[in-house]
């Protein structure tokens, strides 16, 4: 029936290849062999997607299990749900065309605030009620995962259970879970409570949240012995964990458009504004011959071109040089090139370039973050105006006349100086390509990205205000001002009312879920595309609810007080990040965490020492 309907109005959308499935790479089952139907949701586009490595991570996971079958949902554009709302068609799941309210588990993954809306629109476009106490046995079960499950509060009435942590077991132990009381015959409060048992697992209908006066948080109480903290999951042995060989290969073209394989996980730096860096903690390095071979599967089951090794800092992989060592002959054999998206500035080299760049250039993105040295130590990068300048010359060297920064402003500690700073150091870069007897033919060009800084949990930054929009817009004016002079530096940054917004939704509470809910209503999705976002109606259901937004964005958070986020734990003690705060008013800076710890508790998912420090 729903294929009909869609056979009717694809001529008449953008993209239909997003909305038909049958891709090469993806999973047909027969539904009457498997127990369990789960549909992955991503709540935007297409395209954005199936540019997302955990999705391909977990559909691959899920469909191993001969009982499981996991299909995949993605948010229509505005002109084809405008279109599906006129002609009655439910929202369906790509490999079979099955109403997502007929499955069995239905999974959002939650990797941006600004996505929130569209979870709302895609439920609403289901025919499946928004809040979790309205749906009845007849109803799947609506989970989360995802980076933004470390504080969901804001949603969290909005879903069944959230899974925090790495899904790659976690979701197949939810599946088994869920099974065995269907099997049962369990009412679904039977099945939460079963649920709630497996580490990872959060059931935010199981945690009593009571309020001061004042507004801040009086007290969380679990309930049906629900675990507090609840922990996150993660996978001990990543070294040896396979991944992906065979992947669904879009259509309808991708962002990242590319074999993706993930290198390592966590991070080393403890670069203080930085969320993933803690949320994805301990560190763990895959294998490298694992790798390479993987690699080389990957790529030629999907005709991928392009191999990315991705991860949060791929360039502090122990064996990074030995594996491209391993992958250059093949990748140049098959023609593959090699993609190192994430590479800092203190460890880039001479050979990196040159074992990545034998196919073709990839573009060159370097992050400083910050335009002075002082913002740099107070913010803890652990990158010197020396090292930024040394990177700059090998890549000019290298062939590049194209430099990418990416800065942020309103960090803590930020003065116009720095924001001078920023311009400053894009100028030198230049002076550097000038200045070289054997520079590349061309002229220099250096694009300055500048985003708003976002206080997000599990953070040393979590208690800090955001700069106010105001204050924002006057340094993005004065930015301009300091490079206007140089036609070579070109400058970009964001929209300070997304930020805001962001900052909202990043350490809100469950109060904020009913105006999430009549923003939704007021005509707010894809709140993070340009064209789409409406700041006024966003403020209107803040206004209508009595929510001061400056309240949850941009003041100030007292050490002792209880945040949204304090009864989850993602491996970082607060007693660490409150030490680590109080570092950054000093500008003093921490090692690398393989050379030194600092005790945050990570290694404790472990049951061990992340690293060998005897070895360092």
């Amino acid at each position: 029936m729903i294929d009909n309907k869609l056979k009717s109005i694809l001529l008449s959308v953008q993209k239909p290849a997003r909305y038909t499935g049958g891709e090469p790479g993806c999973i047909i089952k027969n539904k009457d062999e498997v127990d369990v139907r789960f549909a992955f949701c991503f709540p935007d586009t297409y395209e954005i997607g199936m540019s997302h490595l955990g999705m391909k991570i977990l559909y691959d996971e899920l469909n191993k299990q001969d009982y499981i079958w996991c299909e995949r949902c993605f948010a229509p554009w505005t002109d084809m749900m405008a279109k599906m709302k006129e002609h009655n068609i439910p929202l369906y799941t790509l490999e079979s065309k099955t109403q997502l309210k007929e499955m069995d588990i239905i999974g959002f993954t939650l990797m941006y605030e600004l996505s929130y809306t569209n979870v709302l629109a895609m439920l609403d476009l289901a025919g499946i009620p928004f809040y979790a106490k309205d749906r009845n046995e007849s109803h799947p079960l609506v989970i989360a995962g995802g980076p933004c499950t470390c504080n969901a509060e804001p949603v969290a009435d909005f879903f069944d259970i959230m899974v925090l942590g790495e899904g790659e077991f976690l979701d197949v132990e939810v599946c088994r879970v869920y099974n065995e009381c269907k099997k049962q015959g369990l009412s679904k409060l039977e099945t939460l409570k079963a649920l709630s048992k497996i580490q990872g697992v959060y059931v935010p209908s199981f945690y009593d949240v009571k309020y001061k006066e004042d507004n801040t948080i009086e007290s969380v109480t679990p309930l049906y012995d629900a675990p507090i903290p609840c922990n996150k999951h993660i996978v001990k042995d990543f070294a040896h964990l396979p991944f992906p060989t065979d992947t669904v290969v879009p259509m309808a073209g991708a962002v990242h458009n590319r074999a993706m394989v993930e290198v390592l996980r966590g991070c080393i730096r403890g670069c203080r504004f930085c969320q993933a860096g803690f949320i994805y903690r301990p560190f763990r390095e895959r294998d490298k011959d694992l790798i390479n071979q993987g690699a080389i599967d990957l790529c030629k089951n999907t005709g991928y071109e392009e191999v990315s090794l991705t991860s949060l800092s791929t360039s502090d992989h122990s064996q990074l040089e030995d594996l491209l060592d391993d992958m250059v002959p093949w990748t140049q054999k098959e023609k593959v090139n090699i993609a190192l998206p994430s590479l800092r500035v203190d460890n880039f080299s001479e050979s990196l370039i040159e074992k990545t760049t034998k196919i073709r250039k990839s573009g060159l993105t370097l992050a400083p973050e910050a335009g002075t040295q002082r913002l740099r130590d107070i913010i803890n990068k652990n990158v010197t105006e020396e090292e930024i300048e040394k990177t700059a010359k090998i890549a000019f060297e290298g062939g590049y006349t194209h430099i990418k920064l990416y800065f942020m402003m309103g960090l803590p500690g930020e003065t116009m100086e720095d924001i001078k700073g920023i311009v400053d150091t894009a100028q030198k870069i230049i002076d550097i390509f000038w200045s070289m007897p054997n520079r590349p033919k061309g002229k220099p060009e250096v694009s300055i990205s500048v985003a708003t800084f976002i206080p997000k949990p599990f953070t040393p930054f979590q208690f800090f205000g955001q700069n106010d929009g105001e204050l924002i817009k006057e340094k993005q004016a004065y930015l301009l001002e300091c490079a206007k002079s140089n036609k070579r530096i070109k400058v970009s940054y964001n929209n300070p009312q997304e930020s805001l917004l962001e900052a909202v939704l990043a350490r809100g509470d469950r109060r904020l879920a009913p105006v999430i809910l009549d923003a939704y209503f007021n005509g707010c999705m894809f709140d993070s595309w340009y064209e789409c976002f409406n700041y006024d109606a966003w403020m209107a259901s803040f206004e209508k609810y009595g929510v001061d937004s400056r309240f949850y964005a941009n003041r100030f958070r007292p050490y002792d007080e209880i945040n949204p986020w304090d009864h989850i734990n993602y491996g970082v003690t607060k007693k660490f990040l409150v030490e680590d705060y109080e570092r950054s008013l000093q500008a003093i800076t921490s090692r690398p965490c393989n050379k030194q710890c600092y005790s945050c508790g990570a290694n404790k998912l472990l049951g061990r020492a992340c690293f060998e420090y005897s070895k360092n």
